[in-house]
């Protein structure tokens, strides 16, 4: 049992000295000197129009959050798709159960403009 850890820890070395290695010599092929672009406010081309204090519309957290909670549930879908050969027939029937109420839920944020961008 001991000989399969040994080819982790081997591979976990490898890992650590070749992040190590690329650590140090990104350091000495990096420009160090900065120039005005970079020591602008911002790189992408135009002055700020007003203080970065200024609050965000509470829509773009609403399509953040609910992006991020739609991405999490189809994410749940990856481990069930891998294991459906050897789970029971109900556990098909329970996923298909879940995706009808997460096409529900998006069906709903559509109707309700949730995703509506002004």
């Amino acid at each position: 049992m001991r000989n399969e850890y040994i080819y982790v820890a081997i591979m976990f070395v490898l890992i650590l000295a070749i992040a190590v290695l690329l650590f140090i010599v990104s350091n000495f092929l990096i420009s160090k000197s900065a120039d005005m672009e970079k020591l602008s406010a911002y790189e992408c081309g135009f002055d700020p129009f007003s203080d970065s204090r200024e609050l965000f519309d509470v829509r773009f957290y609403l399509v953040a959050i609910l992006f991020i909670v739609f991405d999490i549930e189809v994410m749940f879908l990856f481990p069930w798709a891998v294991t459906l050969r050897i789970l029971p027939d109900f556990s098909f029937w329970l996923v298909q159960l879940f995706l009808i109420i997460l096409i529900i839920g998006f069906f709903y944020e559509w109707r309700s403009e949730a995703l509506d961008w002004e």
